[in-house]
């Protein structure tokens, strides 16, 4: 992996140690040879499709969810399925037939840890522990591949970006605001060295460009909305004619085993923030929104039954969400299992119909034009049985 995490503290720290030679040219210039946009959001704990998306439609949904269970929902989807009601953005891009909703859905991964549950997730593979992860191998399989093209909205590269490829990674600086006056003695100081003066001000110009001192309160963040910053962010580098075209967000928290709520509660808060963090994705993106597809995905699903602490417990089937002006939406995409006692799996979870990786197969193939022959044999192998999805970008 080689990633270049180019921020003003990055910066500010690094020149402390003289530590500069590790840093390479600012992050925009990216050279890409595509105008599509791909962002995938991770949502880390397993997202509660169930809530997300609640299927109002199905005769044993609210018996099976009791006091979780969202039966008339206002944001509908359609005569089945429906969004949780902190999702009112989210259904405003239904509305537009900018989203396409997938339900039960999953990876390969059957069991229910975190950890290898979102390293399956990422490396795209059949089997947890993986070296690198699909994003970064289907960077290599795009034509005429550009060097980092591909950014990580994070202090550290996740897996589904980590591989042979070149990217780039960006975070928000923790520290309060430098003032001009420091930033123009710091480059006083460095103006005659042209290797460091230069590294200086794509720090800086790149910190500028995705507002990373947006927000910032003596180095403390609201967590709720550390996601919309990062969101924004992504879209104004994104939106840049010479920035990149990749980006990989996270967003934590989603392990909801106690006091879950329905309609209101921590888990529709944190739907609030997704809803708002997405929307904010689409007016920082611009014109450029257009031409972008969102993946929002999970490791797993949870439990279709309440447990005793008014949660829910780690399960299988979840839902995921493509968005964006390039999605063909306005859709669900399920193949219903139902929720009677007798279709679950393992009598406990929504039973997966369909395999992630076909979303990511119909992805990459349309948006990025990464061929069927690398999708099969490099960027998801052993993946036959997952047809790529036709039909997901207009």
């Amino acid at each position: 992996m080689r990633d270049m995490n180019l921020t003003r503290r990055s910066f500010l720290g690094a020149s402390a140690l003289g530590g500069l030679a590790a840093f390479a040219p600012r992050l925009l210039l990216a050279d890409a040879n595509t105008d599509a946009r791909l962002v995938v959001v991770i949502l880390r704990g397993a997202l509660d499709g169930l809530a997300a998306v609640p299927p109002y439609g199905d005769g044993n949904y609210a018996r099976m969810r009791n006091e979780l269970a969202i039966t008339a929902p206002r944001l509908k989807l359609d005569g089945m399925f429906g969004l949780h009601p902190s999702l009112e953005r989210l259904h405003a891009r239904h509305m537009a037939k900018e989203l396409i909703v997938f339900h039960a859905i999953a990876s390969p991964y059957r069991e229910r840890s975190h950890f290898d549950g979102q390293d399956l997730l990422e490396n795209g593979t059949t089997k947890p522990h993986g070296r690198d992860g699909w994003l970064n191998r289907s960077l290599l399989a795009m034509p005429q591949h550009s060097a980092q093209i591909a950014v990580a909205l994070a202090q550290n590269v996740p897996l589904m970006l980590r591989g042979d490829a070149a990217v780039n990674s960006w975070a928000p600086s923790r520290l309060p605001a430098t003032d001009a006056d420091t930033l123009q003695r710091i480059a006083d100081l460095y103006s005659a060295d042209q290797y460091f003066a230069s590294r200086l001000q794509a720090a800086l110009a790149t910190d500028a460009v995705a507002g990373g001192g947006a927000m910032m309160d003596g180095g403390k963040r609201d967590p709720l909305g550390a996601f919309g910053l990062l969101t924004t962010s992504a879209g104004k580098l994104l939106a840049a004619a010479d920035g990149p075209r990749i980006a990989v967000i996270e967003a934590n928290g989603w392990d909801t085993h106690a006091n879950q709520g329905a309609e209101q509660g921590q888990l529709a808060n944190r739907l609030r923030s997704l809803d708002l963090g997405l929307d904010g994705l689409r007016a920082s993106l611009g014109d450029a929104w257009k031409k972008t597809a969102v993946l929002v995905v999970t490791e797993f699903g949870r439990t279709v039954a309440v447990n005793g602490t008014r949660g829910t417990d780690h399960g299988t089937g979840a839902c995921a969400f493509l968005v964006g002006g390039a999605v063909a939406g306005g859709r669900v995409l399920a193949d219903w299992p139902g929720l009677a006692s007798g279709s679950l799996y393992q009598a406990r979870d929504l039973q997966p119909t369909t395999d992630l990786r076909s979303v990511f197969k119909g992805v990459l193939a349309s948006h990025l034009r990464v061929s069927d022959s690398a999708l099969e044999d490099k960027v998801f192998p052993d993946s036959r049985s997952a047809k790529p999805m036709e039909g997901l970008i207009a």
